[in-house]
């Protein structure tokens, strides 16, 4: 057991001077053992908040609620641990366990096995943490004031930087004087914990490092506006994304971008190198992907036989580990809320990066949804509750991922699936295929005979475990990496889709702030019913 916390909560380290002196890397070994080991009773379960939970687990399918969890491990002397939830049941681990760490929050609780010995001395440590738990609840609330005062002076400071910025290329844009050397100085979560600067370019600069926009040098169009490839002086290549005139993505919505995307650093996110803002054009440069985006390949006939199987499952992985960085592992707490194909990018080894960023919202510690009257993204990708009431929260981004996933599996887009038995969206198409026995016809043909059929369909459960209607009944992105890092635990069955979409097709406007519009660019619409 490997644990990054103070103590080994039953367990003893294995190397007690190598862990005094903060080297915990050989972790922790049960001191007494289990009773049911020795042939004595009073087992029981210490429940530990806020954990990252072990490796290696293993599905108990059979049991139906978390009572019965607790005894399935109770009865079973090999099993070290439980964690329960209702999303995706109980998990269930042997004597061994790897790799678990404790957050400050959010994880799971994990409920861990001690003998009847252990569990005494641990609830009379609990006593005595109580009576010095208000002692360091009251340091940790000067902690966490002076953690938000300096928050707002980080994010004041974004702000008049970017007030500077804005005036100055006010004052120069006739002029073309905005220096390539300013730049925004960003404290951010780089892998390699280094602070970096985010550089503003002058747009004269950007049009010579494009050919002046040139339809030679044109990588794509999004809903905000073309992405063209440029060359800066030195030869570095960059992907230059410019904001229409007349897009839906205002200021704030360019700063939104800017700031979060610029903070947010990992190997499945694209890389933000730097702005311009001058009069009215704003234009973001970014990383080049040579590879353009994940449905230039999956969508085009003449490039899906490049996507093998192996290659599509380690694009679905690494877009779930970029989520995880998202929604649990960054500083931010990320809801992406436009996750789509368009917007998966790949690098000369097709490694997938998680792209724009204009429509995502951080969340604070303690809030799990928002409630918005402006719902943007593409239909399709978004989920029921959030396309119908506004409310979105992490359980959007991972609908959206399981449509990705449909997709990435099936070679064809979602939309594609309207007027296919009876209406269905592809979450329903998809699940009655899955649930007659006939999961292996929605595989792309380009990959059926060569894939694993075992392990696609085991991706299809997945992903309809994800698209499924409310998002309390879908698992959590940290729970979609154990099942998909698992060939052999079983899942637990998804519900029959309750929506199915049925209507005409509607041509809807680019979203503003004014006219609370549905949709980001010119998409087509469905009304929902329900069945």
């Amino acid at each position: 057991m490997r644990c990054v916390i103070s103590g080994c909560f039953g367990f003893q380290p294995e190397l007690l001077d190598q862990w005094n002196i903060g080297n915990w890397s050989q972790g922790c070994v049960r001191s007494p053992p289990l009773g049911c080991q020795v042939n004595q009773s009073g087992d029981g379960f210490l429940s530990i908040p806020n954990m990252k939970w072990p490796d290696f687990s293993y599905w108990a399918s059979t049991v139906g609620d978390e009572n019965g969890c607790m005894n399935a491990c109770l009865n079973n002397c090999s099993c070290g641990a439980y964690v329960y939830m209702s999303t995706i049941g109980c998990l269930l681990w042997g004597s061994d366990l790897i790799d678990t760490y404790q957050f400050q929050s959010g994880g799971y609780t994990l409920n861990l096995k001690l003998p009847a010995s252990e569990l005494r001395s641990h609830h009379e440590i609990w006593k005595t943490a109580t009576i010095v738990s208000a002692v360091v609840l009251s340091v940790l609330l000067v902690c966490l004031f002076l953690w938000w005062k300096r928050g707002r002076n980080i994010k004041d400071a974004v702000h008049r930087s970017w007030r500077s910025i804005h005036t100055s290329t006010r004052s120069q844009q006739n002029s073309g004087m905005l220096d390539i050397s300013q730049s925004i100085p960003f404290e951010d979560d780089t892998e390699d914990g280094k602070s970096r600067e985010l550089k503003v370019y002058s747009f004269d600069r950007i049009k010579a490092a494009t050919c002046n926009f040139s339809d030679s040098n044109k990588l794509g169009a999004g809903g905000f506006g073309p992405v063209y490839m440029g060359k800066l002086p030195g030869g570095e290549e960059v992907a230059v994304k410019r904001l229409c005139r007349k897009s839906g993505q205002g200021l704030e919505e360019f700063k939104n971008e800017v700031i979060l995307i610029a903070k947010l650093q990992h190997r499945n996110l694209v890389r933000l190198l730097g702005c311009c803002i001058q009069g009215e054009e704003k234009i973001l440069v970014y990383e080049y992907m040579p590879n353009k985006s994940l449905d230039a390949f999956l969508f085009n006939p003449e490039k899906q036989g490049l996507l093998d199987w192996k290659k599509r499952f380690d694009i679905i992985e690494g877009i779930a580990r970029g989520l995880l960085y998202l929604h649990r592992d960054s500083r931010l707490r990320v809801v992406h809320r436009d996750l789509k194909a368009s917007n998966i990018l790949l690098d000369t080894d097709m490694n997938p990066k998680i792209s724009d960023f204009g429509m995502a919202r951080m969340f604070g510690g303690d809030e799990n949804q928002f409630n918005t009257n402006r719902v943007v993204g593409t239909f399709g990708y978004m989920s029921p509750e959030y396309a119908m009431e506004g409310i979105f929260s992490v359980k959007s981004d991972v609908y959206s991922f399981g449509v990705l996933m449909l997709e990435i599996i099936t070679g064809k887009r979602a939309l594609s699936f309207h007027g296919q038995q009876d209406s269905l969206n592809i979450a329903g198409y998809a699940w009655r295929q899955w649930n007659e026995d006939n999961g292996e016809e929605l595989i792309d043909s380009s990959i059926r005979a060569s894939c694993s059929l075992r392990q696609v369909l085991r991706c299809i459960h997945i992903a309809l475990l994800c698209v499924q209607d409310h998002a309390q009944e879908r698992p959590d992105i940290p729970a979609v990496i154990l099942m998909l890092s698992s060939d052999s635990s079983s899942l637990p069955m998804p519900r029959p889709p309750t929506l199915m979409l049925h209507g005409r097709a509607v041509e809807t406007s680019k979203s503003s702030e004014k006219d609370q519009s549905h949709s980001i660019g010119t998409v087509s619409m469905t009304q929902l019913h329900g069945r």
